[in-house]
Order: structure tokens, then sequence, then C-alpha cells
């Protein structure tokens, strides 16, 4: 490893520290990434998948916050348009709950809070004529609805990782973060590999801990500097069930206990539901949807659906933990979604700046509030950059997805139309990289199952920083939902037997 001292060290492959590398990156100066796990393998895999200014945060007043996100909400649709996409939303109204004065209130602020240039506004809906009351019971006759945006949110996180490492940025995942000392104006980070178990040290002038939900554990065993600022750990659980409507409108849901549901169409034959708001003192690894959590999902929905929905219907579920800010709120939905950037170091002595909370919608203007506190540290840094700058992949016009497609299609008679639907969605305009000279899927290599073919994975270990079948299954794509468990074990089996553990998409 270099002996060179990087301006920046980040902890942490989330969101958030990716980022931050990726701006940093473009701004000239030099990043080291560690990951000690995979890249998005926490928080910021376990989303709802949206891109959104959070219509339920008004009732909390917090205005800021909607505003910022709902200005980001484009911002990140145009700089990935093939894992970013507009959404509808319909919010039937229940009687007894939130009256349709207070709704119709609440979204004439969310269509002009912020920035909304493309996205539709938004409407009253009659559920009695429109395609979306027949997946509802008949008791459900009006309703409303809006615009947010969905996303791929694991791959936002290899995208960002990407284009860093494009920039010059050193991103390693499977490696910890041991120990970090302030020594005079540098920071001494001892890390060690997780797969060879070797240490080294990496030295740098600033110091980033943006782990997440393991922050509070990195700044009381692995930092030498206290923090004043406290992180509360908020469960949120979602599960996948058989495609319950037929149209590609999603629904938010109202509860008794004040909760939002969400229902959105998933992967073309699924329909994702969550989340759930609970306090969490567990391990953040160890964090899975228990069945109470399962059965709370089903019983919400089934007061909406014709369908009811039951355990038994549920082919995934996912956990994550969101590391809010303590705000001393008693109730954990209620506790702020915004972030505190919290920083300490002098003018002559190495800084390290803890980020705590923060949602994927605003992880972009975060990283640029983040470079803009550490600029006294580095004066000649350039100026923000990443708005407008497009993501690997995302070199294309919103609405040039169709456009894309057919051109692929046409460059491509012999591969399957769906399979190059599928790539696009996942890689845009390097769907033509991962394909290759492929005259046929036959050219493709070994075929895993659901359409995931070995030049894919090679792609993504080579590029992606890949390297276990759950990686691929449940990161970069989502085919676990697709292969079996036999063709899983396969995919894993071939991954170890043709060295696929070694490193190879760093920098």
């Amino acid at each position: 490893m270099s002996e060179s001292v990087f301006d920046i060290a980040i902890i942490g492959g989330g969101v958030n520290g990716c980022g931050i590398a990726r701006d940093a990156a473009g701004r000239g100066l030099s990043v080291y990434l560690a990951e000690k796990d995979d890249l998005a393998s926490g928080t910021s895999s376990a989303s709802t998948k949206l891109i959104h200014g959070g219509l339920r945060y008004l009732e909390h007043y917090e205005f800021g916050l909607v505003r910022e996100s709902l200005r980001e909400r484009e911002v990140l649709w145009g700089m990935a348009p093939h894992i970013i996409h507009p959404l509808r939303f319909v919010l039937p109204h229940m009687e007894g709950l939130r009256p349709a004065w207070l709704i119709r209130l609440g979204l004439f602020l969310y269509d002009h809070l912020g920035v909304r240039v493309r996205l539709a506004r938004s409407r009253f809906v009659d559920l009695t004529t429109d395609p979306a009351g027949a997946a509802l019971l008949p008791s459900f006759t009006k309703g409303f609805e809006y615009s947010d945006c969905w996303v791929d949110d694991a791959r936002l996180v290899v995208l960002n990782a990407r284009d860093a490492a494009d920039r010059g940025a050193d991103i390693h995942t499977r490696t910890e973060v041991m120990s970090a000392s302030r020594h005079g104006d540098e920071w001494r980070i001892d890390v060690k590999d997780v797969l060879s178990g070797k240490t080294s040290t990496v030295r740098a002038r600033a110091l980033v801990n943006a782990s997440g939900p393991w922050i509070g554990d990195i700044i009381a065993d692995r930092i030498a500097v206290p923090s004043q600022s406290g992180i509360r750990l908020v469960k949120g659980s979602h599960i996948v069930v058989p495609r319950m409507f037929d149209h590609d409108r999603a629904y938010i849901f109202q509860n008794p206990d004040q909760r939002i549901i969400f229902a959105i169409p998933y992967e073309h034959d699924f329909t994702l539901i969550g989340t759930t708001d609970i306090d969490y003192s567990g391990h953040p690894e160890d964090v899975e949807a228990e069945a109470e959590e399962v059965a709370y999902l089903c019983a919400a929905v089934g007061e909406y659906f014709r369908t009811p929905v039951s355990p038994d219907d549920v082919v995934w579920s996912y956990s994550g933990v969101r590391p809010l800010y303590d705000d001393g709120t008693p109730v954990a939905q209620e506790a702020t979604r915004d972030y505190v950037l919290e920083l300490d170091g002098g003018s002559d002595e190495a800084v390290v700046l803890n980020v705590f909370g923060g949602k994927i919608t605003t992880y972009r203007h975060l990283a640029e509030e983040v470079l803009g506190k550490l600029k006294p540290w580095f004066p000649a840094m350039s100026q923000p950059w990443t708005e407008g700058a497009v993501l690997p992949g995302g070199d294309f016009p919103i609405d040039g997805m169709e456009a894309l497609m057919t051109g692929l299609v046409d460059q491509y008679p012999k591969i399957s139309p769906a399979l190059i639907t599928r790539l696009v969605h996942t890689y845009g305009t390097l769907s033509a990289t991962v394909l290759g000279e492929a005259k046929a899927e036959s050219d493709l290599g070994l075929h895993f199952g659901g359409g995931l073919y070995q030049r894919e994975v090679n792609f993504l270990v080579k590029d992606e920083w890949a390297l276990s079948a759950e990686d691929i299954l449940w990161r970069r794509t989502k085919l676990g939902l697709r292969l079996s468990e036999q063709e899983a074990a396969t995919l894993s089996s071939w991954l170890k037997e043709n060295s696929a553990g070694e490193k190879t998409a760093v920098g």
C-alpha cells in the first residue's frame, strides 16, 4: 500500500461514504475508502427504494428537509436515469384518519416546496373508476395521487464508488478499520484485509466517519476522539410478495398507528411492502425481519387490498438499521431523518468529521456539505461539481430509455429483448460493455439461471467489486428472486473456483 498521505480517508462504503468519495475525488483530492464488507451491504441496500421528499415529514414540520429532498429528486433522476425513474403514488383516503383537506394541503405543499420541472403534480383520484381502485377494497372510493421516484439503492452506491474510482479514489472493500489515531496534522489508520488477515496503516489529513449504524461503535472503539452527538438506531423491515396489482403505480397507505406503509411494483413480478419503524438495540449486522414485523406488514396492507396477504406469501424479506441522529423524540417514526455533520479538529491538526443520520435522497447534497466543511483544510479543492454530472451508464436523456433499448435490440438481434431490457435498467449505456461482441446468448458464457451469464458476472467482479454470490444476486442485481437455491450455489462455487475473491476493482 502507498506510503503517501491521502487527503481524506473515509470509513464506510454506503451511499454517504461513496458519495463523499466521488465528490472529493472530482475536486482533485486524494481519497481512500475502507468498507469492511461489500459496498451497500448495510442500510443503503435495505431501503424502500425511493428517491422522495418524504410526504409524512411535513407532519413533523421538517420543511427544510422536505424542500432539500424534493429538489434532489430530479437532480438524481437526471444523473442516473437507468436506475432511477418517476413513480406515481396512490393514497386512498380512509375515513377516521387524516382528513381529506389535510391531505390536499400536504400535497399542495409537496408540489410547491421544491423544484418540480418534469414530475407530474398531484391530483384527486376517483377509485370507483380509476384502474388503481380495482385492487382495493370497495369501501375506498376516493384518493389522491402524487409523484416521487424509484431507485435501485444498492446500484446507486456502486455507481458512486465506480465513478469515484474512475476519478482516482482508492476504494477498498472487505477492509476493516481497526483503529485511528491523530498524530499532529495527520491520521494514522490501521486497517485489516478481511479476506487475507493482513494489516497495514493508512495516513490521511482528514478522516470521515460515514459508517452508518456502526458510527457509535467506531467512535467509541476505533477513533481516539469523543463525540457529543448521539445516534438512534431504528429498524426498518420490508417484505416482497408476488405481484398484487396490474398497473405500474405504487400505493401509500395510512395506518391507525400513524405509520405509513408503501406497496410498490418490484422487479416486474413482485410487490415490495414496507416499512416498519422500531427502535433497535442489537448489532446492525444481525438485523432481520422478525415474524411480528412480517405479520404487521401483512395486516396493514390487508386493510386496503381486496386480496389478503399472509406471511406464507412472502418470497423474500429484508431489514436494515437506519442510523438516525438522536433528537430525543419518544417515538421512532417521529425521529428526524435529517443529517448532522460533527467536526473536530483545529487548523493545525488533522480533522475528523462524523456523519450522523441522512437518507438516500439527500446523499449528494450531504457530500457537498461535507466537502464544504473540510474546505478550510483543503483550500485548493475545486468547486462543487456533482449536480448534473451523470453516473456511469447514465449518459443518455431521461426520456431516452426506450431509444437506448431499441438500439441495443437492433445491435444484438439474437439476444433476448427481455435480457437487454434488464441490462439497460441495470447498466444503462454500459450494457454494450457487458454484452461485448456476443452474437448470441451462447456467446455470453455459462448461464447460471434467471438470465445471469458468465460475461455479466465477470464484469461485476472486474468493475464493480463483486466477490460473492450474495453481492451479485442481492446487491448488483436482484436476481436472487429468480435463481433457485441450487443455481445460487453453482454461482457461489464458480466464483470460488475462478479466484473471484481477489479484489480487482480498486481505483
